[in-house]
């Protein structure tokens, strides 16, 4: 399979492996995150919550995959695009838990950082891995 296929493949099941583990975060926090609200009132439609998990799918499906395609040869810890992709994980992370975090304070604030970090590794992780994985078939 072509890189660029096989990014996207990755990315899906990145999206997905992630998309489970915010699903569990909500759960937990009871709705505080409200991660889709927070997206579409970041891109100034808030209220918006549909809008908003679009372009969470549509940024883990595509923009975020195309990008690690782009850097993946400058990025740490090669040549392994898994492992680089842990890497790309935490660089999506950082401005995530900037914006990301809705109303949630206080001694949740640390275990959403950690929470969301270890999303974003394996997003990464799982994105890298089925790449790879896709490119080495070929």
């Amino acid at each position: 399979m072509k890189r660029g296929p096989s990014v996207i493949a990755g990315g899906v099941a990145g999206t997905g492996a992630m998309s489970l583990l915010l699903m569990l975060l909500e759960a937990q926090t009871r709705s505080v995150m409200e991660l889709f609200a927070v997206i579409a009132r970041f891109i100034g439609t808030p209220g918006d919550t549909t809008i908003g998990f679009a372009l969470f799918v549509a940024a883990g499906v595509l923009a975020w995959p195309l990008l690690f395609l782009a850097l993946e040869p400058y990025l740490p810890l090669g040549p392994d695009p898994a492992a680089r992709g842990v890497v790309f994980g935490t660089i999506l992370w950082i401005p995530f838990v900037i914006t990301g975090r809705g109303n949630i304070g206080g001694p949740l604030l640390v275990f959403f950082g950690v929470y969301t970090l270890f999303a974003h590794w394996i997003y990464g992780f799982t994105m890298g891995a089925v790449y790879a994985r896709l490119l080495e078939e070929t």
